[in-house]
């Protein structure tokens, strides 16, 4: 837990405030975080006991942020299926650290200010 002024933070939720992730989306992503293994929506779903449109929307919105990677299967009959992995975990870590980087460079311009 991460001490702020007057609050803590756990690291939960500034992983969650950092990539403005609701509690599914965090849920599946932490699940892919632990696992880093390749998997399709309805796997995940039958897997973390979700909606296979639940895990759709939350898998696109991990995508939509990056952090997700996609791969296509084609299959032998037609049409294709798409697998999804968590993007590597170094990676991430840049990102969410630029985040909170940029906020601590936002804050202290607003105490000059002030």
């Amino acid at each position: 837990m991460i001490s702020f002024a007057c609050q803590d933070i756990e690291f939960k939720d500034l992983l969650r405030c950092s990539f403005e992730l609701n509690k599914t989306e965090y849920n599946v992503f932490m699940f892919l975080l632990k696992t880093d293994k390749w998997f399709i929506t309805s796997k995940l779903g039958s897997i973390m006991n979700l909606d296979r449109t639940t895990v759709q929307k939350a898998i696109k919105r991990l995508s939509e942020k990056n952090l997700v990677t996609r791969h296509q299967e084609n299959l032998h009959k037609g049409g294709y299926m798409f697998h999804y992995k968590i993007k590597n975990k170094e990676e991430i870590k840049q990102k969410m650290q630029n985040i909170v980087d940029n906020w601590y460079e936002e804050v202290k311009k607003e105490i000059k200010k002030w």
